[in-house]
């Protein structure tokens, strides 16, 4: 695909930047974590594969090993909810996936399970997606996630969510890594790592019903990553979250990867020319305090794999 050809397939969601990684007026902000002698609050990568990229960008933020202790339990949860093959980006990667398990174990979690409450039946999307046989492969279970039993409702003191039923292996989790697939939302805007936990949730229609951006943020209430990793090598420009178009999928090759979630959709948005708080569960999310929006403010490594 010739740059003509992915600026027009992208100009519905507003690419442009995101062979950048970042916009050029954040490259200020970025430093290397070996000149500030700590690990940086955000990794910024391109060039590579899913795998090299996500094993490049944790060494560089401090292993799997800083979030993950031995004998711990680790919910992964992948945009598993698709029944689409991998080109089509409507769901992780599934080599990311197993690259993400395949850490958690050498760190010495006890138990990985992945999980989505998805929208096609999970057999269909978790077979075609390539989620289920490499989760598999890399020693993850999959948690049922299709009946309302396996869910518990819990108080919630969001600005709209007040309560909400979420899965108990969410809940009883030890550690709680959040890896979705960057793509254009018809209701959202975007889709990143804030959007990918209603899969987390039994009763995610009542989201729309009640201002869908709100209860977006308002479920970091409950229960936030300790790690999120945005899978952006291959991106929905339009028609998404589901898409089903080829025509509609750009590969800008890159990912982000931070344990503070705001901060995380924040430059992945900007990968695809969202400008800072312009997507609104981003900016309620932020101003409550649930992470850093400003990238400003950040030690930021943006790195070429």
């Amino acid at each position: 695909m010739d740059r003509r050809e992915f600026l027009k397939k992208s100009a519905a969601l507003g690419f442009g930047a995101g062979l950048l990684i970042l916009p050029r007026g954040l490259r200020g902000a970025i430093t290397l974590a070996a000149q500030e002698n700590r690990y940086p609050d955000l990794v910024a990568l391109k060039g590579g594969t899913p795998r090299s990229m996500f094993e490049r960008g944790m060494r560089e933020i401090g292993g799997m090993g800083r979030f993950v202790k031995s004998g711990q339990t680790v919910v992964i949860k992948p945009n598993m909810s698709f029944d689409l093959a991998p080109e089509y980006a409507a769901n992780t990667s599934p080599e990311l996936v197993a690259a993400v398990i395949a850490q958690c174990r050498d760190a010495g979690a006890r138990r990985v399970i992945i999980l989505d409450h998805s929208l096609a039946h999970w057999e269909h999307s978790g077979k075609n997606s390539g989620i289920l046989e490499a989760a598999r492969n890399a020693g993850a279970v999959y948690a049922q996630a299709e009946r309302e039993g396996y869910y518990q409702k819990v108080p919630v003191r969001g600005r709209r969510l007040k309560e909400t039923a979420v899965h108990e292996a969410v809940l009883e989790a030890d550690v709680f890594i959040s890896v979705p697939v960057l793509k254009h939302h018809g209701g959202a805007g975007v889709s990143g790592s804030m959007k990918n936990l209603m899969g987390c949730v039994w009763n995610r229609r009542a989201y729309h019903s009640n201002g869908l951006q709100t209860c977006i943020a308002d479920f970091l209430y409950v229960k936030k990553p300790d790690l999120n990793i945005v899978d952006a090598y291959r991106v929905i420009t339009r028609n998404g979250p589901g898409g089903g178009n080829l025509a509609d999928v750009a590969q800008i090759g890159s990912m982000i990867i931070s344990p503070d979630i705001v901060a995380a959709d924040s430059a992945a948005f900007a990968l695809v020319n969202r400008k800072q708080g312009e997507v609104e569960h981003v900016r309620i999310a932020g101003q409550a305090g649930f992470g850093q929006m400003d990238l400003s403010k950040l030690n930021i490594s943006r790195l070429n794999v």
